[in-house]
């Protein structure tokens, strides 16, 4: 067992650093290996994980198309810029719900500059909001309804009696309180920015200069916030058939899942979209949002079935090694997903490839919602996009990688909020 987890390990760490849709592909590569060289019979594939975050994908990458992503930046924009003072506040409030309502995180690529600048211009170390802006981006894939990971976490626990509005009524708040109280302590990260050497060095060098980017525009509003408009009803709809199953058509007895309807509705929303607007599906695949998404569904692909076949395979020996442990301090395995995290960089491939362990270990359901934003450990290690992008937005200079690797600016942030998070989880489902 130790051996094939060594393979599983090292086709993860290679995938991810392959990039792309290199973490799925290596994933195959780890299943060919349990299963020609170790004789471990492969599980069936995660066809209804995948098919549902290719329906979301087709629906958001369609309101990209229609200029829907860019209206709801424009809105954030104008919210920052009229209150700069309250920026380290504001802007992860800001890339939070950008993320809770788009389901997917790569949308705060398009605000990131906007805070670096107006954070330099109001004289505020840029540092603060861009940190924690990062930080509440990825929390708010944990707390959206239709986001890759929430859609995986779902599917897991359809069987045990959850519902969608099981997982959001402890997500939501937990993971909202979590970001305000990074944000808090992110007001106290630095110097301030007048009294930083490294803005000052820029600004004796003529290396920073007060050149304002332009301000976001959409060429047509009104499609644009038509694709909005039928993008969020679609979610709405999702939240509320998934909160009251009742509300769902039955068939020969059997309610419908909610895989098949999150499906419908998703790629009902994408149809109406492009015929309403009378946007070009072939622009929907061109915009960032449709390649970011197929690369998650490659990734769970072939990552969860490697994960599911060596846990299926080896699941005496990990149940009796690690039972008795878990058990009496289930909230371990929030260390085990944060790890893991760093390692797959998806929230929604971790969830697959561990959370099913979680449940054969016996972990109840709603421990592993609790535990759920522990899947945000990706800032760890400062490599991932948002990360970088944010690092290079910063034309002051606070914003970096320290001289040891994980001092930079968004460790302390991240590890406050994820930290939180968990702990407002944990006590949120002893309330319910």
């Amino acid at each position: 067992m130790i051996l094939q987890l060594l393979f599983v390990i090292v086709a993860i760490i290679i995938g991810a650093r392959l990039g792309g849709i290199g973490l799925g592909v290596m994933g195959g590569v780890g299943l060919a290996i349990l299963t020609f060289v170790f004789g471990l019979q492969p599980t069936a594939p995660p066809i209804d994980v995948m098919l549902m975050i290719a329906a979301v994908i087709s629906a958001a990458s369609c309101m990209q198309a229609a200029g829907g992503l860019d209206y709801m930046v424009m809105i954030a924009e104008r919210i920052l810029r009229r209150n700069p003072a309250y920026i380290t506040i504001l802007a992860p409030i800001v890339t939070y719900t950008l993320t809770f309502l788009a389901g997917t995180g790569h949308v705060a690529y398009s605000v990131l500059p906007v805070i670096a600048e107006v954070a330099a211009d109001s004289k505020v170390r840029p540092e603060r909001p861009l940190g924690i802006s990062v930080i509440a981006s990825q929390q708010g894939i944990t707390a959206s309804p239709i986001s890759a990971a929430t859609v995986a976490l779902l599917g897991l626990l359809a069987g045990h009696s959850i519902s969608l509005f099981d997982i959001l009524k402890i997500c939501i708040p937990a993971t909202l309180i979590g970001v305000l109280v990074g944000a808090f302590f992110s007001m106290r990260i630095g110097k301030e920015l007048v009294d930083d050497p490294e803005y000052q060095r820029r600004v004796k060098e003529g290396l920073f200069n007060d050149k304002q980017q332009k301000n976001i525009s959409v060429s047509n509003k009104t499609n644009a916030r038509i694709s909005v408009g039928i993008f969020l009803s679609a979610t709405l709809l999702i939240v509320l058939f998934g909160s009251i199953p009742t509300m769902r058509p039955t068939f020969d007895g059997t309610t419908l899942g909610m895989p098949a309807l999150i499906e419908i509705l998703m790629l009902s929303a994408a149809a109406l979209i492009l015929l309403i607007t009378r946007t070009n599906g072939v622009e929907a695949t061109k915009g960032n949002i449709f390649p970011a998404g197929m690369q998650a569904v490659i990734a769970i692909f072939g990552i969860a079935w490697m994960g599911d076949t060596f846990i299926n395979g080896n699941i005496g020996q990990l149940t009796d090694s690690i039972e008795s442990l878990v058990t009496q301090m289930p909230w371990l395995f929030g260390i085990a997903l944060f790890i893991m995290s760093i390692l797959l960089y998806s929230q929604a491939a971790t969830i697959r490839a561990i959370a099913p362990l979680g449940l054969a270990l016996g972990i109840s359901p709603m421990m592993l919602i609790a535990l759920f934003p522990a899947v945000n450990g990706y800032f760890f290690i400062p490599n991932y996009p948002t990360v970088v992008a944010a690092i290079n937005f910063d034309r002051t200079g606070t914003t970096g990688i320290g001289k040891w690797i994980l001092n930079h600016s968004f460790m302390m942030p991240g590890l406050i909020t994820t930290i939180v998070s968990i702990t407002v989880g944990l006590l949120l489902i002893q309330l319910f």
